[in-house]
Formats: C-alpha cells, structure tokens, sequence
C-alpha cells in the first residue's frame, strides 16, 4: 500500500484532513507532513490578529499521521481485502508542548511504533518545524477497527 492508498483509506476530509504527505513508511514507524495554510478555519478566533495552531490541532495532525495512516499500513492486507474502511477510536495521549506553529508554516511528523497488538496501536510521535526544532512530543495511543 503506498502513500497515495493509505491517504484516501483516511476517515478524513478537509477541512479536517492534516496529512499532505507520507514521506516514510514501514512497519515500525512512518514520516509525513502538513503545511498549516493562511486561511485554516481554526486561525479566524485563535488568537485575535495573531493567530497561532492551537494544540488540539497540532495533536489531531499527529494522530492523523503518526498513529492513523501507520495503522492502515499496518492493516492493509485487511483493508484491501475487505474493502472497508477502517474506523478509528483515540484512546489516550500524553503530548508536550515547546514551541508555537504559525500559518503557512509546514510540519513534519515522526512517529515510531511502540507497539501494536489486538487493534491497539501505541507510538510515540514528535513534530519538528521547517527549521528541524522540536515543537511537540508524546505518546498516542488508539484502536483500528476494520
């Protein structure tokens, strides 16, 4: 399955799609971006005149790549097979905070596959910035259901 096939396997569409690009993929982990556009519909009310990503979001685009998108690679032979979509439940996260994201400023998420037995997949993720500093780490975990 490649990165065009694991984004259309997504349970997502915008303006709620944070995934532009699978750059790695493998069983143990995967690397993809997203470039936050001027005009998101997250950055009218946050913050008046200047708008920053609001963390809630910075978490979602992590899940959306580090833990969804490996989890339909890891199930793939399933998904095709079945030709179903997957259904996803987050089940837990624990994400730090260092640095801020600015409109039109692009990610790149890193995600590294703790484990993933009986559905439940757990990877540790961070999120680096175009300059390669850290902006956010942790741990998220959920269940892929096909």
């Amino acid at each position: 399955m490649n990165q065009t096939e694991i984004i259309k396997n997504l349970p997502y569409k915008k303006p709620f799609l944070f995934v532009d690009e699978l750059t790695e993929i493998s069983e143990n982990g995967i690397i993809g971006n997203y470039t936050f556009k001027k005009n998101e519909f997250f950055y009218e009310g946050h913050f008046k005149n200047n708008p920053i990503t609001p963390g809630v979001i910075l978490t979602e685009t992590m899940a959306q790549i580090g833990l969804v998108c490996l989890g339909i690679f890891l199930l793939k032979d399933e998904i095709l097979s079945e030709e179903k979509k997957p259904k996803i439940a987050l089940t837990s996260n624990n994400i730090d905070f260092f640095l801020p994201v600015l409109p039109n400023e692009k990610v790149t998420v890193i995600s590294e596959k703790e484990y993933f037995r009986f559905n439940k997949l757990k990877c540790k993720v961070k999120m680096m910035n175009e300059k390669n500093e850290l902006v956010c780490r942790g741990t998220i975990s959920g269940m892929l259901i096909i």
